[in-house]
């Protein structure tokens, strides 16, 4: 999202790269948090999230937990104001446990199967 907006603003079409990033039914912006956003980025994000917010949905996937994200936004207020948007109605999923990046490492061993749980068995008595 950021270079595609950082070159739309250099040749003029941010609108036509707004509405693109509008359009779709689902948005996913994944890593979300690696760096610390500017003034323009924290802008963009805010204004791409009140225009998503109640219209359409959007998946946000990071390796930071949320009381993270609003320090990484230029304007604390700002930030406040896409996560209060993002928050409604939304699910949070938290994903614990090793990177499932090491298992596909050439030469790693493969994760074993995940063991199935053995059914219930249950007795019917017949008079």
């Amino acid at each position: 999202m950021d270079s595609r907006l950082h070159q739309a603003r250099a040749d003029l079409s941010t609108e036509k790269v707004f509405r693109r990033l509008l359009a779709p039914d689902l948005l996913i912006l994944d890593d979300f948090g690696l760096r610390r956003l500017n003034g323009e980025q924290s802008s963009d994000l805010y204004e791409l999230i009140l225009e998503r917010h109640k219209r359409s949905s959007t998946i946000v996937t990071s390796n930071r937990a949320i009381e993270e994200w609003i320090p990484l936004f230029d304007d604390p207020i700002l930030a406040q104001s896409a996560l209060d948007r993002l928050a409604h109605n939304a699910y949070q999923v938290v994903i614990e446990g090793e990177s499932y990046r090491k298992r596909q490492r050439p030469g790693s061993q493969p994760a074993p199967p995940a063991k199935a749980p053995s059914p219930r068995r249950t007795q019917r008595r017949t008079r």
